[in-house]
């Protein structure tokens, strides 16, 4: 017995040395704190840094800051910049990168300029010292970027702007500071400005060519070992991470760019995706906040009022220069007071790279013990500011974009982007159903209350309840594969005579407003498309149906090619073929090209301003209907062609239409291709 107690006194001896003891004792805090504290509405960032005070070396010193945790905090601040750079929405930034790059500008003069003379007049060191320090105010980690993501606003313009901004600050930054420790070495020679530039863009050729290239490969080939994908992602950050370091940057740099490079290859609403971020939100960034807390040193408040005065002078100029560059965003951009709150929020937490600047000065000796306390008091400061400010914002922002959809009038939307939506799916062919499912996945509104509906039709005959079994176990696997990505499904098995028929009576009974059909075969092509069946199905129900042909993985496709007949505008389902393109190229990050009449390119810009969508849409005018089939000349291998017909007797009908499909197949064989029908 004393043995035992010997044995436990030994195991819970301060700080803890048992990794079993200290890994459970970070999941537990991981668990129970933000679920305590939620109800003080306090954000759950600063209870997991305040909960690193509590328990690291200079609080209660139950844990030390051993080799264990700066590893996951490291995997953790890496994952923080890898989804930053993943979820940047592409078109958004490129639309907007000439803001980004102000922005940056903004972000990194403003703080340099107000604290230099801070640094050098009133604290009194000597120009490096002081430039060093100034340039530290100019850095900033995306610590509240999570926020951000859950609630659902990381598309928002003044968000792409800022995570652009970012980069290209903690970047110069980070020159700087190489500029500084090479002058203090006496190394600040021609042959390092050289090598740091052909390593930089040795870097970036990797990143930007070699990278995704391997990715889609490795994609394609292993289609099916869905486990291996994140590995492979993970590998490829860490990488990224390291060849950063190589290339004279920090890893936090290459995990930035690792996102951008894999960004395409990943879209949002897959299951891969929703591996990413459940991994990180749950384990490694919570981990890495712990961390962030456990650096503070509340002994500093003891060691005098130099001390003080340092740590307060850092802590206001770091937020008063964040806030001024943020002012002056929103004055040249117009934006709102909310997205100038939420750009300050992102802004002006100071954690990462803001730490690796000051010890690497201090180890150095180009700064002093007043400094590195005074940081750490700053990072905990800023990080609490920044995640009241971002909440606060985020959730005025998330209000706001929620209002606006279900009552816009714009020609032939009526009110379609639905909260009500309903997608039902049959599926005939279990073989090539992998593709039609991702698209179902990507277009599907996530605000919807009603599940993706999976079903397949059984023939009424003697075979019909056996093959009513086999069919339930097949479409159970497509519904595990959809739930991997988050999205509720129901499958559905039904008998009767006629496909189309079941196909027809499942969308009105579940109230389907979405049916997704899969590509017929070649043989008998015409009338397995618009002969009998698809008739029937036309005939007996008013839903929106496409018809997708997937020749290659979604993620492959480089554009989105819409053609539209005259007067398509005025059909009842224009909104939903608008919005679920829009959304499939937000999805896969691909501009989108319409093909249409003047009326219909007014209606398109009026929807998607009315919606607040930045898709990067072009357009052509499409004078003539019989013009649409030059069209596969410009076609290249990899474009997503979709064309919008029309239902016989609708206001966009043309006698021409009725021979669309076997034209389709014979013009723009080698292209993935979808037909709608509003």
């Amino acid at each position: 017995m004393e043995t035992m107690i010997s044995q436990l006194k030994h195991e819970f001896e301060l700080p803890l040395s048992n990794p079993v003891l200290v890994f459970s004792l970070i999941l537990f805090i991981i668990l129970l704190s933000p679920i305590l504290l939620k109800r003080l509405n306090i954000p759950g960032i600063i209870v997991l840094i305040l909960s690193g005070v509590l328990i690291g070396p200079y609080g209660l010193n139950i844990l030390e800051k051993n080799s264990a945790v700066d590893l996951f905090s490291t995997i953790g601040l890496l994952y923080i910049m890898f989804i930053a750079g993943l979820e940047l929405d592409m078109n958004e930034f490129k639309a907007n990168r000439n803001k980004s790059v102000l922005f940056g500008f903004f972000t990194f003069i403003i703080p340099l300029a107000i604290g230099l003379p801070v640094c050098y007049y009133l604290l009194g060191y000597n120009l490096n010292s002081s430039l060093l320090t100034a340039s530290m105010f100019a850095t900033h980690t995306l610590v509240t970027y999570p926020m951000v993501s859950k609630l659902g606003i990381s598309k928002n313009q003044a968000v792409a702007v800022t995570v652009g901004g970012t980069i290209l600050t903690d970047t110069a930054v980070l020159i700087i500071l190489a500029v500084i420790m090479g002058s203090e070495e006496g190394g600040l020679t021609t042959d390092f400005w050289i090598r740091l530039a052909i390593s930089l863009g040795i870097f970036l050729i990797i990143m930007f060519l070699v990278i995704p290239k391997i990715a889609q490969w490795f994609f394609h080939k292993l289609e099916n070992e869905k486990h291996s994908h994140y590995i492979f992602v993970l590998f490829i950050v860490f990488l990224a991470a390291f060849l950063a370091e190589i290339a004279g940057v920090e890893p936090i740099i290459g995990a930035f760019m690792a996102g951008l490079a894999l960004n395409r290859l990943i879209p949002h609403s897959s299951a891969l995706m929703n591996r990413i971020e459940f991994i990180g939100n749950s384990l490694f960034i919570p981990f890495f906040l712990i961390s962030v807390g456990m650096l503070v040193d509340i002994g500093v408040i003891t060691d005098g009022p130099m001390a003080l005065i340092i740590a307060g002078t850092l802590s206001v100029v770091a937020l008063v220069g964040k806030w001024c560059a943020a002012l002056l965003t929103q004055v040249t951009f117009r934006y709102s007071a909310a997205q100038r709150q939420l750009i300050f929020g992102l802004s002006s937490a100071h954690a990462a790279a803001t730490l690796a600047v000051i010890l690497v000065g201090y180890r150095a000796g180009v700064l002093d013990k007043n400094i590195l306390n005074g940081t750490v008091i700053l990072i905990l400061i800023t990080c609490i500011i920044a995640s009241f400010a971002t909440q606060k914002a985020g959730r005025k922002i998330a209000m706001s974009a929620e209002e606006p959809s279900s009552n816009s009038s714009v020609p032939g939307s009526r009110g379609t982007i639905f909260s009500d939506e309903h997608i039902l799916l049959p599926i005939a062919n279990t073989r090539n159903m992998e593709k039609a499912l991702e698209f179902a996945t990507l277009i599907k509104d996530k605000k919807s209350a009603y599940p993706l509906t999976i079903l397949t039709v059984v023939p009424n005959d003697r075979e019909a309840e056996k093959n009513m079994g086999k069919a339930r176990e097949e479409l159970e696997r497509f519904s595990r594969e959809a739930t991997a990505s988050e999205i509720r499904t129901d499958v559905i098995a039904t008998i009767d005579y006629n496909a189309s028929n079941g196909i027809a009576r499942t969308a009105r009974e579940t109230l389907a407003n979405i049916i997704l059909l899969g590509w017929p075969g070649k043989k008998g092509f015409i009338e397995k498309l618009i002969g009998e069946k698809m008739e029937h199905l036309m005939t007996y129900t008013d839903k929106t149906i496409f018809i997708g042909d997937f020749r290659t993985p979604l993620v492959k496709h480089q554009r989105i090619l819409v053609t539209a007949p005259p007067f398509s505008e005025l059909e009842q389902g224009f909104g939903t073929w608008v919005s679920k393109i829009c959304r499939l190229s937000e999805e896969l990050n691909i501009p989108v090209r319409y093909y249409c009449t003047a009326d219909t390119r007014e209606a398109i810009q009026k929807y998607t301003e009315a919606h607040k969508i930045n898709s990067g849409h072009q357009f052509e005018l499409l004078e003539s209907w019989d013009d649409f089939f030059i069209l596969s000349g410009e076609l290249k291998p990899n474009d997503l062609f979709i064309l919008i017909s029309a239902r016989k007797g609708s206001v966009s009908h043309l006698p021409l239409m009725d021979n669309l499909p076997a034209k389709l197949e014979k013009y723009f064989a080698r292209n993935s291709k979808i037909i709608v029908y509003p």
